[in-house]
């Protein structure tokens, strides 16, 4: 059972620097991870390369889905490389997915809405992986999706994927930064991000489901459009939707 303190830490380091927060949770767990996909996961892994002292104790996740843009995978390697790290690339369960595709088609969740996509190609696989750890780091940042986002703290207990038994703690170190201060990061520190971004794609996922946003549009917008503005999740962050 863990000792950890979220609350307090959460109002301690609430206005410390991502790196700060970073720096203390490494400290504090060692079978800690981050999960990487996007422009802010990989400032995570910028700073984390940058306080860590051995690169071989620095582990990094990311989902594959199957449905990712050829850029984003590039984009994986990219980063790989870049930072001399491993990568742990998580892939859904072979025989859940066979029997959802048989089922459902490829594009089911034009109709039926993403989250049953999502559970089987993001949430499952997630899940098998944070059942591994004690901590893992993310990138959501407050200002993402004002619906379900506003709240995200620095650090959490995270309710969806830990048990009582296994308790899992949360760390969000850009909670508090914007989009333009990732951004502002990632040029100063030549970062670097997916070409996406600069053919207008703000929010990145599964290539079906993630369209470039219009000028003034908020930069998730452009994930699963054809649902309802205000729940813009795909279950990975579900706590959010508790808040």
């Amino acid at each position: 059972m863990s000792t950890f303190n979220t609350n307090q830490f959460a109002l301690e380091f609430d206005t410390e620097s991502p790196k700060k927060i970073i720096e203390r949770a490494l400290e504090e767990f060692g079978n800690i991870a981050i999960s990487f996909s996007g422009a802010e996961d990989v400032v995570l892994v910028e700073i984390a390369s940058k306080v860590i002292k051995d690169k071989s104790q620095l582990q990094v996740f990311s989902l594959d889905t199957g449905r990712l843009h050829p850029e984003t995978y590039q984009f994986i390697e990219t980063v790989r490389k870049h930072y001399g790290i491993q990568i742990d690339i998580v892939s859904p369960e072979h025989r859940g997915l066979e029997a959802f595709v048989k089922q459902k088609g490829l594009f089911s969740f034009f109709e039926d809405g993403h989250q049953e996509c999502c559970g089987v190609r993001k949430v499952a696989p997630l899940r098998r992986k944070l059942s591994t750890l004690d901590a893992w780091i993310t990138g959501q940042r407050r200002d993402q999706s004002p619906g379900t986002r506003n709240s995200v703290p620095i650090a959490e207990m995270d309710k969806a994927f830990g048990t009582e038994e296994s308790p899992l703690v949360k760390f969000n170190p850009l909670a508090n930064w914007s989009s333009q201060q990732v951004w502002e990061y990632i040029r100063m520190f030549d970062v670097p991000y997916n070409p996406l971004h600069e053919r207008g794609f703000t929010s990145i996922g599964c290539e079906p489901c993630t369209r470039p946003v219009l000028p003034n549009q908020h930069e998730r917008e452009g994930r699963w459009w054809w649902e309802e503005a205000t729940h813009k999740e795909c279950g990975l962050h579900a706590g959010n939707l508790e808040k």
